[in-house]
């Protein structure tokens, strides 16, 4: 009876240690598979176009298999450096989030190679009530008169869609991507090309300013000729009297007497011959 429960006992020690054994090496090879690396993440939250200090960054263990190429495992690489974007606690840090080397800092430093900031005036309505934040897109129409045309020899006001898709870089003073608050102010900064920036110049100069908010992710071009008052208030006007016109102008079928249709149908089923004579040649119906 005592070896019997020697030997139970003996089984469950040796299920027990193998179970023990499965576990340990299934948990070795999961630490094994999530293997870290250091990288250089935030330690604070940082705007855009702050110049970098030891204190704002720090190291910490990041997956193995997540590590982007361009990131960094030195917080002295980072020294001086200036971001281009707004940073988050714990968000790595990368070379496309950094302006170039030599960079001061500042929003010049944002600006993207071949671009210019350009600050327009707004007020709550031309700014989308507050909406057009730092990091948004707007397109941009301007409302004007047109030049006196042939026909009129009035001027006509007009409202065009003059630049699409340009960034914000800042609201006011403020350029910084966290905030999601709409805020109300008296000016915009933007983000444009050379031509753009003469075009936006031109349009402030001849009409009222207007911004649209655009959709983050939408990138088809939008060709439009712009809204007059001809085409906001006349045009289906024009449309009717056009339609009213043509209506009139086309023929209308008058019926035909009956005394003429009765003749039409009896002269029809009458049998006609024509006879060769010599005065001449004659018709002879039956």
């Amino acid at each position: 009876m005592k070896s019997s429960r020697a030997l139970l006992m003996i089984a469950a020690s040796i299920a027990i240690a193998l179970v023990a054994v499965v576990l340990a090496t299934r948990w070795i090879s999961e630490q094994a598979s999530l293997a870290t690396n250091k990288v250089v993440v935030a330690a604070i939250d940082v705007n855009l176009g702050t110049r970098l200090t030891p204190e704002m960054v720090k190291l910490a263990d990041w997956p193995a298999g997540s590590v982007q190429k361009d990131s960094f495992n030195d917080i002295k690489a980072l020294d001086t450096r200036v971001t281009r974007v707004s940073l988050q606690r714990g968000e790595p840090l990368t070379e496309a989030k950094l302006a170039q080397r030599g960079a001061t800092g500042g929003l010049s430093a944002v600006v993207a190679e071949g671009k210019r900031a350009m600050t327009v005036r707004v007020n709550d309505v031309v700014g989308v009530a507050g909406f057009a934040l730092p990091g948004n897109f707007v397109d941009i129409l301007v409302s004007t008169q047109e030049e006196s045309n042939k026909s009129g020899g009035k001027d006509l006001n007009i409202s065009k869609l003059v630049l699409e898709r340009i960034l914000v870089l800042a609201v006011a003073q403020e350029a910084s991507q966290s905030d999601t608050k709409p805020k109300v102010v008296n000016a915009v900064t933007l983000e444009v090309t050379p031509e753009q920036a003469e075009k936006l110049d031109l349009a402030r100069s001849v009409g009222q300013l207007s911004l649209v908010l655009r959709n983050q992710v939408d990138l088809t071009p939008t060709l439009t000729a712009g809204a007059t008052k001809q085409s906001l208030l006349y045009a289906p006007a024009s449309a009717a009297a056009v339609t009213v016109a043509a209506v009139q102008k086309a023929p209308i079928a008058r019926p035909r007497p009956i005394e003429t249709r009765v003749a039409t149908a009896a002269r029809s089923e009458e049998h006609c011959q024509q006879i060769m004579t010599g005065s001449g040649r004659i018709t002879q119906c039956n």
